[in-house]
């Protein structure tokens, strides 16, 4: 079910969105991560409220509430108005409720799959992201926040252990605390023929206290893509490492529709670095419908035994994978209606769907 107010406060109008939908049939659609005890675990939907002169300077806040099977996320955004060619700074509040599936997940069915290990992230983070002034190719975004992070099992308990007896976090307690400093460029220019978009991500660990984690961590992502008469080639380059203090669920987990498609979230490994190399070529099949071929892989970079407790070579991942396989696009207002037909190393043969922006 859905709803949508609006709410007139003095000169303001409040805009109200409510999007709930009932979990029907989802044992046959979804592969499940774990059993549901409630009738309100069932339900998936969004909350958003915005309002666009919170105190009569046009200062702008956004609430935002989405609940999934097995997550949840909270956003408080508030933003005060500044002039085009000036920095633009908000404040947000977050609190996110996620399964950690790609560390510590258990991988099943010749790794196509990844079952819940019972570990699931609790996040409260609160601090100031500032946007620089986009030019034609190039933008930036700083902030600096406060997260505390907290491991819990299925049930909402706190732990400190993994299955294995295990350590899940850095300071061994249920929760780690830190400030991250984090810097994010993005380039990106296109014609009618191509385009190429380069990103880039770094994260500080600032040691404001001693027990908290003090760390480095570099991400990167650069794509390409090329029309080649009807058809349009689209590669991609993803990698990352981190120095430092670090914790088990900070690791780059590697697999799953996003990265190596053929696997489960992170069942070709987990490491303190990554690359991933992802190609597709697609070519029209009627005005509505493309055919795609792809070719995705991956590998650690024999970094999974550096991460703590070694959650990679415990669940038996192999470290490195190649996935590859056809699909079908089909173009709807919404985006590209995906279904993917994927092999992966173990010749075991997976069928992923999913929604994405149109490029």
């Amino acid at each position: 079910m859905g709803a949508q107010k609006s709410i007139h406060a003095g000169k303001a109008k409040i805009d109200v969105n409510v999007d709930f939908t009932h979990k029907l049939c989802a044992a046959s659609m979804l592969p499940s991560l774990r059993s549901t005890g409630s009738p309100f675990s069932l339900i998936i939907g969004s909350l958003g409220i915005k309002h666009p002169n919170l105190f009569g300077g046009s200062e702008k806040l956004d609430v935002s509430w989405d609940k999934g099977l097995y997550d949840s996320n909270v956003i408080i955004a508030y933003r005060r108005p500044r002039p085009e060619w000036l920095s633009q700074k908000c404040f947000v509040i977050q609190h996110s409720v996620s399964p950690e599936i790609g560390v510590h997940g258990t991988p099943i069915d010749n790794f196509s799959r990844s079952g819940s290990g019972g570990v699931n992230l609790s996040r409260i983070s609160f601090g100031l992201n500032r946007s620089e002034p986009a030019t034609s190719d190039w933008s930036s975004t700083t902030s600096i926040k406060f997260e505390h992070v907290r491991i819990v099992n299925d049930d909402g308990r706190s732990i400190t252990r993994d299955f294995d007896g295990f350590p899940l976090t850095r300071s061994g307690n249920p929760h780690d605390n830190m400030v991250v400093l984090k810097q994010e460029s993005q380039y990106a220019k296109a014609n009618d023929h191509s385009f190429y978009r380069f990103r880039m991500q770094i994260e500080q660990g600032i040691p404001i206290l001693s027990k908290w984690l003090i760390f480095n961590k570099f991400k990167f992502i650069a794509t390409k893509g090329v029309k080649l008469g009807p058809a349009f080639l689209l590669a991609s380059l993803t990698g990352g490492s981190i120095v430092g203090d670090m914790a088990p669920y900070q690791a780059f987990a590697i697999g799953g529709p996003g990265s190596v498609r053929g696997y489960g979230e992170g069942a070709v490994g987990s490491g303190r670095s990554c690359l991933v190399a992802n190609s597709e070529l697609t070519f029209p099949l009627t005005k509505m419908l493309d055919g795609a071929f792809f070719l995705d892989c991956g590998t650690d970079l024999r970094s999974g035994r550096l991460v703590p407790g070694n959650p990679a070579m415990r669940q038996g991942k192999p470290g490195s994978g190649v996935g590859l396989g056809y699909g079908l696009r089909f173009k709807s207002p919404i985006g590209h209606l995906m279904v993917n037909y994927a092999i992966n190393d173990f010749q075991q043969r997976t069928v992923h769907f999913g929604i994405s922006n149109l490029i």
